[in-house]
């Protein structure tokens, strides 16, 4: 394992992961370690996390890359929709860079998994727009045109037919309601049709848990774009989030 190799975390609601990420093979290069997100999940506390997963590797000067669940501008988170609101207008950057030592770089926890989709996965390859999708809690997304992402695009959030459209499409409205596979296909053809309307992908790319699912889902939407499942599953926001931290200092 090379100590060049840049450190990717992967900060969610309830668990931290980091890895060592080898980014010419797109692969993770050491074993994922994994803490429980504390609770609060202020930014003190989740720094401390950070310090303790990254003394777990052996000592580097390697860069570090976090995805946050909220929109991140300029390494300013400006939403919390799962973590604690003290976040809100904190510049995790900072945070970050101050904890660890060293420059660490913060991207939206979807766009990271789109990045790594897009070099390494399910999309690579694929020229023109590609819209990566999380079907999880909620719905996150990605843009990512010729290969560059368009941050922070929320398409979980359109107003579809009256309704916040993860309300209704988003896994977690899946198992709530206890839908079958049928009906919940339903409300996702619903759903990307209106994402076709408005943005006319080349391509999309379903991520999330219920992604290793796919074939008992994906045959069923009826859209003209193609549509397949990720790769990378639950290295995606990890390998992502490494990627960000090279591009950022390249």
């Amino acid at each position: 394992m090379s100590n060049d190799h840049p450190i990717g975390i992967d900060f969610g609601g309830t668990g931290i992961k980091a890895a060592v990420v080898d980014l010419s093979a797109g692969d993770l290069a050491s074993n994922r370690e994994k803490i429980q997100t504390p609770q609060p999940a202020t930014p003190d506390a989740v720094a401390e996390v950070f310090v303790e997963l990254v003394g777990r590797f052996p000592a580097s000067s390697s860069r570090i890359g976090v995805t946050v669940p909220g929109v991140v501008r300029h390494g300013v988170v400006h939403s919390a929709a799962n973590i604690d609101p003290a976040w809100i207008h904190t510049d995790a950057d900072a945070v970050f860079t101050a904890a660890l030592g060293r420059e660490v770089h913060v991207v939206n926890d979807a766009d990271a998994a789109g990045l790594a989709e897009v070099e390494y996965g399910a999309a690579k390859g694929q020229r023109g727009l590609v819209i990566v999708t999380t079907l999880g809690t909620g719905i996150g997304s990605a843009l990512i045109h010729n290969g560059v992402l368009v941050p922070n695009s929320e398409l979980g959030h359109l107003e579809i037919e009256g309704y916040n459209a993860e309300s209704r499409a988003a896994n977690s409205a899946r198992e709530k309601e206890e839908l079958s596979w049928e009906e919940w296909a339903e409300r996702l053809t619903t759903y990307y049709r209106a994402v076709e309307r408005l943005f006319s992908p080349e391509l999309f790319v379903v991520g999330g848990g219920v992604s290793k699912s796919s074939e008992a889902f994906l045959p069923l939407l009826d859209i003209e774009t193609p549509i397949v499942a990720a790769q990378l599953r639950n290295a995606a926001g990890i390998i992502g989030a490494a990627l960000v931290s090279s591009q950022a200092h390249s």
